[in-house]
């Protein structure tokens, strides 16, 4: 299991687990999401997610949560949306943000996310890679096409951070974002999202969508899909305002 910090720190505050998405790694919090919070004496672990499937990195983000004492708040981006969603029925978590995520019910895969309404163009935008399982089948996987980057995740980060991201995306199994959720954490539990008015990814018919049926506390940025390295200190924000309200 890959944690950036210890997960058994006593606090009285909530622990923080980040849950990265797509095409990415848990880099995308060293922004200033994970410094912001520490300073403000949050116990953090970031969560590794393995981008093969929602049933499986749902089943490895409990493991962790196995790991963690007292409350825990489950922080996403991108298809983490997907794997909190699905994690987040763990009685110890007692919030979920949602960066610039899907928010999938019951039944529904992230690739319904980003369909159901007209105006995202993930689908445009991505490669399709061929990759050899174990038992000799074949899977596919997805990764950004450089020249679309920018403009469909990141169009307000810096050339330097830009660049970093092309450099370390991971792929993530197109079987992941075809499975469908088996539950739903936002039907029993508060839950937050930060939109992006500017992400081509998700429409935002969809991100209202799912905030108006999952009674989601809204924030809304002029953002890229990048929340997390663009406004660092919103993630930040709202995450404090999370945990001052499960705590009352």
């Amino acid at each position: 299991m890959n944690t950036k910090s210890a997960t058994n720190i006593e606090s009285t505050k909530p622990t923080i687990v980040l849950v990265h998405g797509a095409v990415e790694d848990s880099s995308l919090w060293t922004h200033g999401v994970i410094q912001g919070l520490q300073r403000a004496g949050f116990p953090v672990a970031c969560f590794s997610n393995p981008l093969r499937g929602v049933a499986n990195d749902a089943a490895y983000l409990r493991s962790l949560l196995d790991t963690i004492k007292g409350p825990v708040i489950l922080v996403s981006h991108a298809y983490g949306g997907a794997v909190i969603t699905q994690a987040g029925d763990d009685p110890k978590v007692k919030g979920l943000i949602y960066a610039g995520s899907p928010m999938p019910g019951v039944g529904e895969s992230t690739n319904d996310c980003l369909e159901r309404f007209p105006g995202g163009d993930f689908a445009t935008s991505v490669d399709l890679i061929p990759f050899t399982l174990p038992d000799g089948t074949t899977g596919t996987n997805l990764l950004v096409k450089a020249d679309k980057y920018s403009y469909l995740l990141a169009a307000d980060v810096p050339e330097s951070k830009l660049a970093l991201m092309i450099a370390t995306q991971r792929p993530i199994a197109l079987a992941a974002l075809q499975e469908r959720l088996t539950s739903a954490a936002w039907t029993s539990k508060p839950s937050w999202q930060i939109r992006p008015l500017l992400d081509p990814v998700i429409p935002q018919e969809e991100f209202k969508f799912e905030a108006e049926r999952a009674h989601s506390t809204v924030i809304e940025l002029n953002s890229s899909h990048a929340i997390p390295v663009s406004f660092p200190e919103v993630v930040v924000d709202v995450i404090e305002q999370a945990a001052r309200a499960i705590s009352k």
